[in-house]
């Protein structure tokens, strides 16, 4: 038995509890009070000293007997405002608020990391932090723990996070160098004509078919403005306006999202959506202003780390459970301030199981087996062990 078995099999009716406990007391992002709070009490009862970060961050320094580089490994806390529909025993007991987008897992999997890197802290040969961060599905919570210090004192040289992945095998990994995930950017746009009657439509200005002009002409940047080969998304996902079927609507709302894989891509988008914005106040004689909320940025994996994880990988799982993905996802994780800021990894974890329904992230019925967390666990220790030396050899 290798010593990862040893550490699944000891680990991993606890770490299972830990998940069904977190499942059924979730919170949304930066009120993750609870969350914190028994993460902070699991630590203590462990002996495992820690720290907090913000109002609800909390993360170990796991310290090596011997001097050397420092890693981080990231879970994300928080949940979504979703009402559970998962046919499962430990159902959330938080109205309207579910983890469906397996950060409990996430959170299992990294306790039980920092359980297992502890009790062998005498052979690291270096310092391994585990971020227990709060707020991945708001905008801008790693970047704000990183404001705060989490890279620094011992500067990180790299960090290390994980998802769980509705389609992949269960219990298989998926890698990739590059680009992993999108970065994902907000924008509301407001349209301000002039209301009047239906019946003397010439008289008015309808903002409800600037709108319905405006969402064409959108949808036609990534189309002509850019060069074909790049991954892009612009969608409304969210219109409001007009108050009867025979008044002409002076105001429309308008609110969408703008995803990219590279950075002078990103730019160029809110360029060319304000460009848009602005031909059409010239060509309706209306007001049309647009404002943008930044968020996450790309996920870049660094192809060193993501080659030493995928030879690790292979030798703990097996080549059959280990696959390269092909393509990024268009969907967007605040891991990405991370590898903004230093060398860093991000892989998926499957929890596909064959003849089962899988259904996807954010969905209210998501739930997974959470048989996979030791996987999770192995990974990460014996990851943070492998990177540790690896990391000490090459500086």
């Amino acid at each position: 038995m290798t010593d990862a078995e040893r550490i699944s099999t000891r680990l991993s009716s606890e770490i299972i509890a830990i998940r069904r406990h977190l499942h059924q007391y979730p919170e949304l992002s930066f009120q993750e009070y609870q969350t914190a709070t028994f993460i902070r009490k699991m630590l203590e009862a462990w002996d495992i000293p820690y720290k907090t970060i913000g109002e609800t961050g909390v993360y170990v320094d796991i310290v090596g007997k011997e001097e050397g580089p420092a890693i981080g490994l990231r879970a994300d806390i928080d949940a979504l405002p979703i009402q559970e529909q998962a046919d499962v025993p430990y159902k959330s007991k938080n109205d309207h608020v579910m983890h469906a987008c397996g950060h409990d897992g996430h959170t299992s999997i990294l306790l039980g990391a920092v359980h297992e890197l502890y009790a062998k802290r005498d052979v690291l040969q270096g310092t391994v932090r585990c971020i227990f961060q709060p707020g991945e599905e708001a905008d801008g919570a790693a970047l704000a723990l990183i404001e705060k210090g989490i890279l620094e004192n011992p500067k990180l040289d790299a960090v290390v996070g994980l998802h769980l992945w509705p389609y992949l095998p269960f219990g298989s990994v998926g890698v990739k160098t590059g680009s992993m995930t999108a970065s994902c950017d907000d924008f509301k746009i407001v349209i301000k004509g002039k209301g009047g009657h239906s019946a003397r439509p010439h008289e008015a200005v309808d903002a409800i078919t600037i709108a319905t002009q405006l969402i064409q002409n959108l949808q036609s940047i990534t189309a002509k403005s850019f060069n074909p080969v790049h991954p892009m998304v612009i969608h409304v996902g969210k219109i409001i306006g007009g108050e009867a079927s025979n008044v002409v609507a002076d105001t429309v709302t308008m609110e969408g999202t703008v995803r990219a894989l590279q950075p002078d891509v990103r730019k160029k988008l809110q360029t060319e959506v304000e460009k848009v914005c602005r031909a059409a106040e010239c060509l309706w004689d209306a007001s049309v202003k647009v404002e943008f909320v930044l968020g996450a940025p790309p996920i870049e994996n660094d192809r060193l780390i993501a080659n030493e994880f995928e030879a690790m990988a292979k030798e703990l799982l097996g080549e059959e459970q280990v696959f390269e993905l092909k393509d990024p996802s268009m969907g967007a994780d605040d891991f990405g301030y991370f590898s903004e800021a230093v060398p860093s990894f991000y892989f998926r974890l499957g929890i596909k199981k064959e003849g089962e329904v899988s259904y996807d992230l954010h969905h209210p019925k998501f739930h997974f087996d959470d048989q996979v967390l030791a996987v999770g666990v192995d990974l990460y220790v014996n990851f943070a062990t492998h990177l540790l030396k690896k990391v000490r050899a090459s500086v």
